[in-house]
């Protein structure tokens, strides 16, 4: 697949995903990495950071380059990981389920960290996709200023196009440095969202077959 295809494709699935509260301004890469950097030295500044030390003066720079194409690399859709599915042939009727998919995530309120681990599951009709294909979703909606609950919705939202699937469960739990490392303070509470279609939903022994795996990792 060229990579006009590639993109034509991700732009199609992604239509279909809800939406993250984000605008086109035009800007190329480069010009958010000097603009983020120009704005970030700024803050620093007030802040009353030296920047002509030799331990700061990279620093905004570090900061934009890994907003852009790290951090936040999910708000391009260019970087939507490729899909591959396959034909049902063997006719797999049953839950397929991974557990402790990595979550690393930023929340949107504070700009702090959201850590923790996501079960997804779904049941096939006609397609079944590569496994490593569901890690890579996750992570590229973890890449941008996320609530958990959107996070949960645009998974599961991708998921149930991709496979064509009424029946997909997503579970996510999660520490948010927002509460550990200001405000409250709390170092032990987490948070668990979950987004339940088709017979996960409907049918209470596949809901209960399903809840059995999402279990609590910290």
């Amino acid at each position: 697949m060229s990579s006009n295809e590639s993109e034509k494709k991700a732009l199609e699935i992604l239509n279909h995903v809800r939406t993250s509260p984000t605008f086109d301004n035009k800007l190329s890469n480069d010009q958010k990495i000097e603009k983020i950097k120009s704005h970030f030295a700024e803050i620093m500044t007030v802040l009353g950071l030296d920047l002509t030390d030799d331990s700061l003066s990279e620093t905004p720079k570090r900061m934009a380059k890994m907003y852009v194409n790290e951090v936040f690399s999910g708000l391009d859709h260019k970087n939507f990981p490729k899909i591959t599915v396959i034909e049902n042939k063997m006719q797999y009727d049953q839950m397929v389920c991974v557990q402790n998919i990595e979550v690393m995530s930023t929340c949107e309120h504070h700009f702090q960290p959201i850590d923790g681990f996501a079960t997804i599951a779904y049941i096939p009709n006609q397609k079944v996709i590569g496994l490593s294909k569901l890690n890579r979703i996750v992570d590229y909606f973890c890449r941008r200023p996320q609530v958990q609950e959107r996070l949960t919705k645009q998974i599961a939202d991708c998921l149930e196009y991709i496979l064509e699937t009424k029946h997909v469960g997503v579970h996510i739990n999660a520490k948010h440095y927002c509460v550990i490392s200001r405000g409250i303070q709390d170092t032990h509470s987490t948070t668990t969202t979950s987004d339940l279609r088709g017979d996960f939903k409907a049918k209470s022994e596949t809901r209960i077959e399903f809840l059995k795996q999402c279990r609590t990792q910290f």
